[in-house]
């Protein structure tokens, strides 16, 4: 059962253009967008599990039966993608990033970045500020349904702040630094800061 918890936009709902970034357009559909191929999992409760590792008390994983049990919460917000995209008041469930971190060992004073793990060799970086907004998420429902494949099955990272490429699919392990280290895209040139209200799409 989902704890409800809907994101209070910084800019004013009379108008939806006021929740639209510059250079955006809004669009019913979800679209698809990644490099390679997309994971395929089997037994989930056996092959996956969560692993937390760097500046940290100790390193640590979750089965999936374990992180499926931590407290779940309900965000509905709004996503913006780098390809020029924004989708509103999408509807996605799991577990806040703060929930996490008390299920897991203490970050050393040090941590400011963290850094998202993935299958198929995709990484996304983001400042630990980003991850302890209530809106930030480790999310596996979407729309009140089980994640698709394409989306992320069975975990993503949610971080509506950002462009939605820091939003990282099939997630599996999540880093904690005290320094910035780029992502996939980042060491493709997309922007390090990927702030849409700012138009942070490519690094100059």
């Amino acid at each position: 059962m989902f704890n409800a918890f809907k994101k209070k936009h910084d800019r004013t709902q009379a108008g939806q253009e006021d929740r639209v970034p510059p250079g955006q357009y809004v669009t019913e559909k979800f679209p698809v967008l990644h490099y390679g191929s997309v994971p395929q999992y089997t037994d989930l409760h056996t092959t996956w599990d969560l692993r937390f590792w760097g500046e940290i008390e100790d390193v640590a994983r979750l089965s999936f039966a374990e992180f499926r049990a931590l407290p779940t919460v309900e965000v509905i917000t709004d996503i913006h993608c780098v390809t020029r995209w924004s989708k509103l008041d999408t509807r996605w469930g799991g577990v806040q990033f703060k929930e996490l971190l008390k299920h897991i060992p203490a970050l050393k004073p040090s941590v400011q970045f963290v850094i998202a793990h993935c299958d198929q060799g995709f990484t996304a970086n983001v400042p630990l500020e980003v991850l302890l907004e209530d809106e930030a998420l480790l999310a596996y429902m979407f729309d009140g349904q089980e994640l698709t494949p394409e989306h992320g099955y069975p975990l993503r990272l949610l971080t509506p702040r950002k462009y939605f490429w820091k939003s990282a699919k099939w997630l599996r392990g999540l880093e904690f630094l005290s320094y910035d280290k780029l992502g996939f895209w980042e060491r493709y040139g997309y922007n390090n800061h990927a702030d849409p209200w700012k138009e942070e799409r490519y690094a100059e």
